[in-house]
Order: C-alpha cells, then structure tokens, then sequence
C-alpha cells in the first residue's frame, strides 16, 4: 500500500540535501516555507486532486526539488508562471524570491483556490493566483486587484513546467512577454522537434540540462527570445 504520511523532519532533511547537491544559496527561511507549502499541497490533494504525486518523499523530488532547479535561470523581477497547476514551479520560486513579483496563472479553479489558499496561509506578499486561460489576458488592463507587480511592460520571464507544446506556449504569451523578457520553459527529453516548429520571430538563446537529484529522468530548461515589431 502506497505511504502517505507526511514526515515533516524526514521531508525537510530530503529537501535540505537536495539542495545542498544543487548548490543553491537560497534566504534561510525558505526550506521551512517550501515544506508547509508542500505539506498544504498534500492535505488539499487527498479533496481535490491536485496532483497525481501523492507520495510525500516522491513530492519533495518531483515537485520541490524540480522547481527549485530553475532558480539560477530567474533573472527578471516579474515572473509568469504558466499552467501553474498547484503552483509549480511558481510557489516554490515565489519563496526564494521574495524580492520579486510573481503571477501564477491557471485556467482551474479549484487549483487556483487552493492557491489562493496557500498564499494567505503562508503570508506571501509577492504572489498572486489568477484563474484564467492566458489567451484571455490583457496587460493593458491589469491582471487582479492583489497584483502585487506592474503589469503594463510585460513580464520579464515567462516560465511554464507543463504547457504542451513550445508552439503554443509562445501562441498564448506572446502579448504578456516584456520587451527584453524570455520564455523559459521546463522540458523532459530535449525537444528537438518543437524547436523546429518556433515561429520565426523567436529563437532559442540557450538549453540547459537541469540538475534534479533522485529524480532520474532527463530535465532541460530553454531560454527562448522573441522579437517585438515597433
């Protein structure tokens, strides 16, 4: 039968090696901050099915541990994250840094409750959830009342863990995209076909192997630029 308890000091130390092998310096409150987010997620996933990750351990590999590798690629101050889900790798950045802005973006609602939820639970000032599908967003209008950035030059990241294709990642962002802002999107195997298939106005400006310890599967990052007419 598959273990669901949920090991607080067990979890933390996993979290803590994790990132000691990724060589991250990250604030000192943030593994703290990570675990009751995760420990959020996995009351709220036994309701409403959040994640199919159930397994505490599995969690802190597959979810912590996987976001916080783009870390060292977060080089904006406002930050989309795309297909947040429940809220990764858009929560996990948001702890690291709290200097920055970040929207966390989902067509869900219950996910973007949970969210919601969470942010409250956690007093994260620099965070917001918006439900929404991203075709639909205008920068020009704003983007919610507790929008804690500026929403009107565009973001100057745009990270997304689970959108379906590179194609319509770009189709969806392109209006939200800062003009020196990037896509950064988080791969499995290097995607060599969807990279065939950018629109001509982008291009690739770098690929990366991230460095997801116990996880075992093969991770990339891809910087992706795209240039504004006018």
């Amino acid at each position: 039968m598959e273990q669901t308890n949920f090991d607080r000091n067990a979890l933390l130390a996993q979290l803590e090696q994790g990132i000691a092998n990724m060589a991250l310096s990250l604030p000192e409150s943030a593994p703290e901050q990570l675990i009751d987010y995760l420990q959020l997620l996995h009351k709220w996933n036994k309701t409403y099915n959040l994640t199919a990750i159930r397994e505490p351990k599995q969690m802190v590999i597959k979810h912590l541990l996987d976001s916080l590798s783009v870390v060292p690629h977060i080089d904006g101050h406002q930050v989309l994250d795309v297909g947040t889900g429940g809220g990764l790798p858009g929560m996990a950045l948001a702890i690291c840094y709290p200097e920055k802005h970040f929207l966390l973006l989902d067509c869900n609602g219950k996910k973007v409750r949970f969210l919601i939820q969470a942010i409250g639970a956690l007093k994260l000032k620099n965070v917001t959830a918006l439900q929404s599908r991203v075709e639909l967003l205008d920068r020009e209008e704003g983007f919610a009342p507790k929008w804690s950035g500026s929403a009107a030059a565009g973001f100057d990241n745009i990270v997304s863990r689970a959108f379906a294709s590179l194609q319509d990642m770009i189709d969806g962002c392109h209006k939200l995209i800062a003009k020196d802002g990037v896509y950064l999107a988080m791969k499995g195997q290097y995607p060599e076909e969807e990279l065939s298939q950018l629109p001509a106005d982008c291009k690739l400006v770098s690929s990366s192997e991230l460095n997801v310890p116990e996880l075992g599967e093969a991770r990339h990052i891809l910087r992706i630029s795209q240039q504004h007419s006018g």
